[in-house]
């Protein structure tokens, strides 16, 4: 079985700030990235435990380069930094793997589940919608694999994130690590979500993989709204996107990897 891991750390266990996600605050992110570590790490043991032979870890928080790499299983390879690859934080990813599960993920721009709720970019975007529907990272990126044919089975995060993986397909595993009020962040303790994230895997990965699969509509509208009016306008040039108003670009296609080319260049 081969499977591939998407790693941020946003919806890591107890993460509440953004300098607990920033490199440049050593003193506070050093923790967070040794939990998103660990969290990546049970995933993938539980994967090989349930029969993985080959696993690929895309780490797509910030720069890339956050997983402490000697903490994971020998078997997995590590995706590391961007390569500007219109699949982003599902770089690799290819008809040849059997599932892909998200790790340490969050909830999307606006929601009140998470005190660092953003999509792709905080300082930027407002929103993403596909077809009148607010994006979420992961949502983008599952719908990626399914391009593909991948299932996704697997979803940590926080715990709005986990209603909304519902509301997109039932039987996706999912594991809240921590809840967002304002503000504050409810966390667990660190050690219970590595266990939850072990047993969700182990369950995630028997039985038919497939259930897993997001269907794509076969028409695409999709749209970028950004905080800044210039940002739009810039975006408003890419072939074949429309200036929706002053800050919102939209694009049609019926080819969700399309889709995905225009996100790249647009933002």
């Amino acid at each position: 079985m081969k499977v591939f891991i998407s790693a941020d750390i946003e919806g890591v266990t107890g993460i509440g700030h953004w300098n607990e996600t920033d490199k440049s605050f050593p003193n506070e992110y050093s923790s967070f990235q040794k939990q998103m570590t660990a969290e990546v790490a049970a995933a993938a043991n539980a994967a090989i435990a349930a029969g993985a032979t080959d696993i690929l870890i895309k780490d797509a928080h910030d720069s890339g380069r956050n997983l402490i790499l000697d903490e994971l299983p020998e078997i997995a390879r590590v995706v590391r930094g961007w390569a500007g690859n219109p699949l982003s934080m599902v770089q690799e990813v290819d008809k040849t793997f059997d599932a892909i599960m998200f790790v340490g993920y969050h909830s999307r721009a606006g929601q009140n589940t998470n005190t660092l709720a953003h999509t792709m970019s905080s300082s930027r975007i407002g929103r993403m919608t596909l077809n009148g529907q607010d994006m979420s990272e992961f949502y983008l990126h599952a719908l990626a694999a399914s391009y593909y044919g991948v299932p996704s089975v697997f979803v940590s995060g926080d715990e709005g994130l986990c209603e909304e993986v519902k509301q997109h397909n039932q039987a996706i595993e999912t594991v809240a690590t921590i809840k967002g009020v304002g503000s504050s962040v409810i966390t667990q303790h660190p050690r219970h979500s590595i266990e939850m994230i072990s047993a969700g895997i182990t369950k995630a990965l028997k039985g038919d993989l497939s259930r897993g699969l997001l269907q794509i509509p076969e028409n695409l509208d999709f749209s970028i709204e950004f905080k800044k009016h210039q940002e739009a306008y810039r975006a408003s040039f890419y072939p074949g996107a429309v200036l929706l108003n002053p800050t919102t670009v939209g694009f049609k296609s019926q080819d969700y990897f399309e889709v995905l080319r225009f996100n790249l260049f647009a933002y």
